[in-house]
């Protein structure tokens, strides 16, 4: 006898195995959607206690040290130093800057993707911390999509000021330092507060590749960089640029 129910409980159990998949993508898209509201709202007043790179750096054996430190209590310099290299116009854009995109976009493709052996980015100090909080390193359009919606929510959250204090906090400097004040102590044995211009240069000038460049005995293209940046901060200091987080009379500072 041919049982003719079978191709009916196959179709039943395909309906919910999609019913099932549509839940998951909903869920899903609830989790992405609400996730950075929630976690930049904590953030917001309280120091995150870690992030994925630590973790990762944790697993590969290395001691992680990572003390809190206020914006008040690291040097202005540094501010400066980290906006004249990774983000002149922190002040200026809302989380994304959209003219480095570009510019970051005319230049790889003219110079079939890289320039001076590395591919330009246009990531903002925003995005880096959104990053560094709450993703993963690592390219991938899915990451960088992630990391361009939690940081149009985290800047609306945070704010200037905020953004840049757990961006100096999360920062990884290499050998398991992770923050302004653990890399000004582990570097340089003092606090983040008494940081010269001259070594904030030189700890901005590593941060593309922390675990690869020194600030203490640097090489030639991190000299190099490090004496440019400190041109830079000049200019950020004269021209305001710094204003968002500093104020107007901590930028004269």
């Amino acid at each position: 006898m041919i049982n003719l129910k079978l191709p009916k409980l196959a179709a039943a159990d395909a309906r919910r195995a999609g019913l099932f998949g549509l839940r998951a993508l909903g869920w899903a898209f609830v989790v992405i959607v609400l996730s950075p509201f929630i976690g930049s709202a904590v953030y917001r007043f309280a120091p995150p206690p870690g992030t994925w790179t630590m973790l990762e750096r944790k697993l590969s054996g290395d001691v992680i040290i990572h003390p809190w430190t206020p914006l008040e209590d690291i040097s202005p310099q540094l501010v400066r130093a980290v906006i004249a290299a990774e983000d002149s116009r922190f002040c200026l854009h809302a989380g994304i800057d959209m003219e480095a995109v570009k510019e970051a976009f005319e230049d790889n493709r003219k110079n079939g993707g890289k320039k001076n052996g590395r591919r330009r980015g246009g990531s903002t100090i925003s995005q880096q911390t959104a990053k560094n909080v709450f993703l993963w390193n690592g390219g991938g359009w899915v990451r960088k999509g992630l990391e361009t919606w939690f940081t149009l929510v985290s800047e609306t959250i945070w704010g200037k000021r905020r953004t840049m204090e757990l961006y100096l906090n999360v920062a990884e400097w290499g050998n398991g330092y992770f923050g302004a004040e653990a890399a000004a102590q582990g570097r340089f044995g003092k606090s983040a507060a008494d940081l010269t211009k001259g070594e904030a240069a030189l700890l901005a000038a590593v941060l593309p590749s922390p675990n690869k460049w020194r600030a203490v005995n640097p090489g030639p293209y991190v000299k190099r960089r490090a004496a440019t940046i400190r041109k830079r901060i000049d200019v950020v200091r004269s021209e305001g640029l710094d204003a968002c987080v500093l104020g107007e009379a901590g930028a004269r500072k």
